[in-house]
């Protein structure tokens, strides 16, 4: 399991998912299934306040879920990586327990705050929130609502 500690206090934080942005998930999903060797439940959430659709792939239970990111919209940042650069690897999503201290942190270490915290639909309302890091590297931050094993 890939963990990282965002907070100073050694709190643990563990990778989600991966991010793909696609131009269809249910296009894309099936390529994705055969060469991850991944299973789809078929369940599309639409989020609305980030204006896309997402679908979630297993490759192995207790691994990192693959995200497939759909633009909803046409003027929103997905639909610009799409247009700008095509499909690929968007970004890495890791859970964290207390998200506002993990911006604070992560901001004194380089990174700029993207998008401050806002509930998820995919994620039953936990919020997100999204950071660029000093390396260039697109984070989103999910808020942890369990103890991580």
């Amino acid at each position: 399991m890939l963990t990282y500690n965002f907070t100073k206090n050694g709190g643990r934080s563990r990778l989600h998912h991966i991010g793909f942005v696609v131009a269809n998930i249910e296009t894309a999903a099936p390529g994705f299934m055969k060469t991850l060797g991944a299973s789809w439940s078929g369940e599309i959430f639409t989020d609305s306040h980030q204006k896309v659709r997402v679908t979630f792939l297993v490759t192995q239970p207790g691994d990192a879920l693959v995200e497939l990111v759909e633009p909803n919209a046409e003027h929103n940042p997905v639909s610009r990586f799409l247009s700008e650069r095509g499909p690929g690897l968007h970004h890495l999503c890791y859970e964290v327990r207390g998200i506002e201290t993990a911006l604070v942190e992560m901001r004194a270490k380089g990174a700029l705050i993207a998008k401050r915290p806002k509930p998820a639909a995919a994620f039953g309302g936990r919020r997100i929130a999204w950071i660029l890091t000093a390396e260039k590297l697109l984070v989103e931050l999910l808020e942890i609502d369990r103890e991580l094993p």
